[in-house]
């Protein structure tokens, strides 16, 4: 009898509700078997809000269609393994709703995007700069090869050249003038070197006699009268070296600024010139040809580069005429004024008169304090 209702108890079913949660038996072991089934699929989903949030989170799991669930709870055969496909319930179902509840970040994405953006932006703007200088080329190749090809043939005289006879014969004699004054700059320089030389021998011969002076009693005045003499041929030596150095350096701002100015006008004029001329023989060989559609839009093209070409070079004229004038009111201007400087400063230096020296430095604003000048001579040390 008791052997009978032992092989009942090992094999009977455990109750499960409509939950799929298993009924109450006290102090059976099914049931721990089930809590603990139960805790282990709570852990792997990591939440805490019980069997509804298994069933809505768990994509794979064990299968209660294959787990088998032990009630040895009083020493029961193998008979005691009850199949959990016998359980009446709902199974375990993956629910896509839960997913929209998870916010996904996208930064992966908007950075690959962004670098993508980047990248091609970087593309295109390299593109277009290689296209800007691919076309710059093509314009200087053609411009050269028109003006290289009028050039030629100005120079075997088989081409016509635009000439304005008298702004080229001002252009030449500017030429000319500037030839002139860089010889006269050059000759200035070399006398400012020998005059310093001479001045510093001066100097040196003084400081030499005047030590004589001191160490020779017999002849000691006469020594004293010429250190003196050359200290006072050195002093007005350098106010003349002074008076020089302005000549130079305004003779040498006249040459290389204010001329070398105009000249780079006229160089730019002169390549305008060339430039018209290619272009203006370009249009007439075109308007020679025939007169169909490509040629008249050819035709039309070089009329508008001419007419470009044409404009660059009147206003480059008009320059160059302004600039000349101006030129030469100021070269006249500025050598008066140096030239004679240059002649009262030498006339005074020579004639030994140091004032009328100071005065000329003193009439052009040349403010000269050479070394030693308001030092007292030796005899007035003495």
């Amino acid at each position: 009898m008791t052997d009978s209702i032992m092989s009942k108890a090992a094999t009977m079913e455990i109750p499960i509700n409509s939950n799929g949660d298993t009924g109450t038996l006290p102090e059976d072991d099914s049931l721990e078997q089930a809590a603990k089934l139960q805790w282990s699929l709570d852990e792997k989903v990591g939440s805490s809000r019980g069997t509804r949030d298994l069933q809505q989170v768990m994509v794979s799991g064990p299968n209660l269609n294959e787990t088998s669930i032990v009630s040895g709870g009083y020493g029961g055969t193998a008979e005691g393994i009850i199949p959990t496909s016998s359980i009446k319930g709902p199974a375990v179902r993956y629910n896509a709703e839960f997913n929209k509840r998870i916010q996904v970040s996208g930064l992966g994405s908007n950075m690959h995007h962004s670098s993508s953006s980047s990248s091609m932006t970087a593309e295109e703007t390299t593109r277009g700069v290689a296209v800007e200088k691919l076309e710059t080329m093509k314009k200087w190749g053609l411009n050269t090869y028109k003006c290289t090809k009028q050039m030629i043939s100005e120079r075997f005289g088989r081409g016509s050249r635009t000439v304005d006879l008298e702004l080229e014969a001002q252009i030449e004699v500017l030429r000319d003038t500037k030839r002139k004054y860089e010889n006269v700059l050059r000759l200035a320089r070399a006398l400012t070197n020998h005059f310093y030389n001479m001045v510093q021998t001066q100097h040196a011969l003084g400081d030499t006699f005047a030590d004589l002076s001191q160490k020779s009693p017999e002849l000691r005045d006469e020594f004293g009268y010429n250190a003196e003499t050359q200290k006072l041929l050195c002093k007005n030596g350098e106010t003349l070296l002074g008076a020089i150095n302005f000549f130079v350096s305004s003779i040498n701002t006249l040459v290389n600024k204010t001329m070398e100015d105009t000249l780079m006008t006229i160089k730019m004029y002169e390549n305008a010139r060339l430039e018209f001329d290619a272009y203006r023989s370009d249009l007439e060989e075109l308007s020679m040809g025939p007169r169909d559609a490509v040629a008249m839009a050819r035709i039309e093209a070089a009329q508008q580069q001419y007419q470009v070409q044409k404009d660059k070079y009147e206003r480059l004229r008009s320059d160059v005429t302004i600039k000349l004038k101006f030129l030469e009111e100021n070269k006249v201007k500025v050598m008066h004024k140096q030239l004679l400087l240059f002649h009262n400063a030498i006339s005074a230096y020579f004639a030994g008169n140091q004032q009328q020296l100071e005065q000329t430095l003193k009439q052009f604003n040349i403010k000269l304090r050479p070394p030693g000048a308001d030092k007292p001579s030796w005899l007035e040390e003495q």
